[in-house]
């Protein structure tokens, strides 16, 4: 009787468990997509540039970051622009 217990017992701690792994994957999954979305989204509406338009500035721009001929109106474009670069590297890495 005692050992019939401990399997049921056992058998609806196993099927919680599983519930819970499940919810938790779903969440995940959710997680992922939103976060797709949303990087979409900021890649998009960078600055009203699209991805392609600040990949050419980035392109123009990395050769003098480069060299050191640094051609900047205030340190807050170079910091934009550095920004950009690491942000499309990024996303390259993720596509």
């Amino acid at each position: 009787m005692l050992l019939g217990l401990d399997v049921d017992i056992h058998k609806m701690e196993a099927k919680k468990l599983r519930k819970g792994k499940n919810k938790a994957e779903e969440d995940l999954d959710s997680l992922k997509i939103d976060y797709k979305k949303l990087c979409l989204s900021i890649r998009t509406a960078c600055l009203g540039k699209t991805s392609e338009q600040w990949r050419q500035e980035i392109n123009e721009e990395r050769p003098k970051l480069i060299s050191g001929k640094r051609n900047f109106k205030t340190p807050k474009l170079e910091r934009e622009l550095w920004r950009k670069v690491y942000w499309n590297a990024k996303m390259k890495k993720q596509d």
